[in-house]
């Protein structure tokens, strides 16, 4: 039998996040779920199965999902010009240097952006946290990610050329408002949420899942947290597909339920093997390198093993020692949140913690004990 709750008991009293929820399906089908901890150092509420958490980019595996349901129905293609849809896209440019005075340097790109590359982070648009180059754009020009507009940044390389985590899926996001002709929380409610019966997953909390929200935390040097206010904007913005959703561990377990189910009711099993399949060639994918160390450390998921990407996040190549089969889909949230879905073992689990900076050693040491335990 496997002991999640004391996997998260022995994580919170070893320091490594004020609270923790979890859920995992085993081997066997069987759905567990556990919490331990406060929801934060100034809320003593005990974290519960219901306990609400901003998932950040774990929203993006719903968002390329629901891109590729209207691929299916014809609404999109994966390799159509974007621009075509989103005319912010249709004419893009590549940052190549600065000048002397600390300008940015930009050429036409000779590439379109195509729903594929976004869905895959190969389109060249990234995020400012791990891309230094971008950072020094933003910082030149005053513009933001966060905006109340859409942003308007250079890509990094020319579409098709490299792998960068990115906003990419912010812009599939829109793809599918656009296609659509809903906005994408109305989107989700009514093709991801309702067949999978996800009743506690929202771009914007109800008065009852914010009684129940867990507090985000910085790690201070000490090892101690501070609470920070911090949330999403309460109204419709870019950030949405990429990292606007929050979620409850047990939720977000039944999005992973379909992927271990090999896309059901979601997606035909043509497009799910698709989506589960390498589409970024021999490009690595998935480690970061941080300019913000408040906000993200370093992070290399499964470091050492050959990691690609699929059309809804990160593919190991072979098997993890005591844990997922090759070809199980994972990825991650910004604020310690972290999933794998295992179609071959039909097992998956997610861990989340609510602090910065994301990829810290202790949650990942959690996360780690939770998957090996539902391989042993």
């Amino acid at each position: 039998m496997i002991d999640l709750q004391s996997i998260l008991a022995e994580g919170v009293a070893a320091g490594h996040a004020p609270g923790f929820s979890a859920a995992v399906i085993t081997r066997n089908g069987e759905r567990l779920t556990a919490a331990a901890g406060a929801r934060g150092v100034g809320d003593p509420s005990p974290v519960t199965d219901d306990t609400l958490f901003w998932i950040a980019s774990c929203t993006k595996a719903i968002t390329s999902v629901a891109a590729l349901q209207l691929v299916e129905r014809g609404l999109l293609s994966l390799d159509t010009p974007v621009g075509d849809i989103l005319p912010n896209l249709a004419s893009p440019r590549v940052l190549t240097g600065f000048s002397d005075t600390g300008l940015p340097i930009l050429r036409p790109a000779t590439a379109p952006i195509t729903l594929r590359r976004l869905l895959t982070h190969t389109s060249g648009l990234g995020y400012d946290f791990a891309c230094e180059d971008l950072a020094k754009y933003l910082s030149a020009t005053g513009e933001s990610l966060m905006g109340a507009t859409d942003p308007d940044i250079p890509l990094m390389f020319e579409p098709g050329a490299a792998w960068l985590y990115g906003i990419g899926i912010d812009w599939a996001g829109r793809l599918v408002e656009a296609a659509s002709g809903q906005t994408l929380d109305a989107y989700f409610a009514e093709h991801i949420f309702a067949p999978l019966s996800m009743t506690d997953t929202a771009f914007f909390p109800n008065a009852h899942q914010q009684s129940r929200q867990a507090t985000v935390h910085q790690k201070l040097p000490d090892g101690s947290f501070a609470a920070i206010p911090f949330g999403m904007p309460g109204e419709p913005h870019f950030m949405m597909g990429g990292g606007g959703l929050y979620s409850t561990a047990a939720d977000y377990l039944k999005f992973l339920g379909a992927i271990v189910a090999g896309g059901a009711p979601l997606l035909t099993a043509e497009t799910f093997a698709m989506m589960m399949t390498n589409q970024v060639g021999d490009f690595d994918a998935g480690a970061l390198k941080t300019n913000q160390p408040t906000l993200s450390l370093d992070f290399e998921p499964l470091p050492g093993m050959t990691k690609r990407w699929g059309l809804a996040g990160l593919l190991n190549s072979d098997p993890v020692p005591e844990g997922r089969a090759a070809g199980s889909l994972a990825w991650a949230g910004l604020a310690n949140c972290y999933y794998w879905a295992d179609p071959v073992a039909g097992a998956a689990g997610i861990v989340l913690a609510q602090l910065f900076p994301f990829g810290d050693p202790g949650v990942l040491t959690t996360f780690e004990a939770v998957e090996q335990a539902v391989y042993m």
